[in-house]
């Protein structure tokens, strides 16, 4: 479907969203507003449809390799973050949590502990747990200015005995997207405590004007030399469904990222391969539409909070396309994503779900048309004020 940019957020009718079989439009009932799970409501950009149905036409729909992904990744790289890393070094995983999990598995040993901060993204602490590492929790600051990364916290959980540290960049809730400098003293702290990092680099395409990401293999520094990044088309063009990622090591992590074993390599699927190989080399122009779209609407959701709910906390992500909201001051107890389903039927993430600092939080996916993000606020303060125990009419159309 050819779509102008302008376009790219609303090019979808709810109708036609309501068809698809994701989880997104599947988890709740026909009244629910979906805005939990991390999927966009856009059309495929035209190069990855290009490429799938190229495939489908073929009947190529057999084993995946890894084919010429890491070489679109490098270039993709090279042009956006100007980083060069070597494509005969990237390893082809099927997502970025089981290739994490895998390398974890490499560089550390069951008990060994994990520095994750919190709030953070659910499957890291289950994930961990399964493979017996030992979760520690290192904590983001909180203030006025919003949330940052705490490096005297980290630095303390860094000797506590830490023997890891996964680092979320750009970070899943808040959207803090960490300079240069941060992850430079990042760096230090590392190399001091003996710590391996290993990065989550799925939101790396999606900055905002005014924040650019930094590869954290990247830097100068033997930390992150020793360091494995893992990067993926998944979230910035839409194809989290299609199963392919990449291990992407330091010089000095090589060695780490080539005993992946061939199995979890096969666990990757073609169509992720090809979708994500026509994203990194061809899809730059449709994805500048995204971010300039999904801009418009953290502000439009800045705008519509700050009249409707002013006592909910928000500061607007520096990267994604999802917003941590501070709730505790509406006495909605521990889990308002509970009180906004059942009272104003929208569908938001639990902040419960990301740790102990989630307490009282929810997140908002915003990555849909601003009609429907205008109408998700409205159905909180609805709830809110005690007016939504019936349930909303779907009005939105666009």
């Amino acid at each position: 479907m050819a779509t102008h940019p302008d376009d790219i957020l609303t090019a979808l009718t709810t109708e036609e969203l309501r068809r698809r079989n994701s989880v997104k439009w599947r988890e709740f009932p026909p009244d629910v507003l979906p805005m939990r799970i991390a999927e966009m409501d856009t059309p495929l950009a035209g190069p990855v449809a290009d490429a799938l149905t190229t495939a489908v036409t073929r009947g190529d729909t057999g084993y995946a390799l890894p084919g010429r992904l890491p070489a679109a990744f490098a270039g993709f790289a090279a042009r956006r973050y100007g980083w060069c890393p070597d494509p005969s070094t990237a390893r082809l995983v099927p997502d970025i949590m089981s290739g994490i999990v895998e390398v974890l598995r490499i560089v550390t040993e069951p008990g060994d502990r994990v520095v994750v901060n919190t709030p953070g993204h659910p499957p890291a602490f289950s994930w961990l747990e399964r493979i017996g590492r030992r979760v520690v929790t290192s904590p983001l600051a909180h203030g006025p200015g919003g949330h940052r990364l705490d490096l005297d916290r980290l630095e303390h959980d860094f000797a506590s005995g830490a023997r890891a540290y996964l680092l979320c960049n750009p970070h899943n809730p808040t959207g803090l997207v960490l300079s240069r400098e941060e992850l430079t003293q990042v760096a230090v702290l590392a190399d001091r405590h003996d710590v391996r990092v290993v990065t989550d680099e799925i939101l790396a395409p999606l900055t905002y004007p005014g924040h650019r990401h930094v590869p954290f293999p990247s830097l100068d520094h033997p930390a992150a030399a020793r360091s494995v990044a893992f990067v993926s088309a998944s979230k910035a063009w839409n194809v989290a469904g299609l199963k392919a990622a990449l291990a992407v090591p330091g010089p000095d992590a090589r060695a780490d990222v080539a005993a992946i074993h061939e199995t979890v390599s096969e666990g990757a699927g073609l169509f992720g391969v090809l979708a994500s190989e026509a994203a990194f080399t061809h899809g730059l122009p449709w994805l500048d539409h995204v971010i300039t779209a999904l801009d418009g609407n953290r502000r439009l959701l800045a705008d519509r909070l700050a009249v409707l709910l002013p006592g909910v906390g928000h500061h607007p992500p520096q990267g994604g396309y999802v917003a941590w909201l501070d709730c505790r001051s509406l006495g909605l107890g521990d889990d308002p994503a509970q009180v906004f389903l059942d009272e104003g039927r929208v569908g938001l993430s639990s902040g419960l779900r990301f740790g102990p600092e989630g307490c009282g939080f929810v997140r908002l996916n915003f990555a849909t048309s601003p009609a429907r993000v205008a109408e998700a606020v409205e159905r909180m303060a609805a709830a809110v004020a005690g007016q939504g125990r019936t349930a909303p009419s779907s009005r939105v159309r666009q």
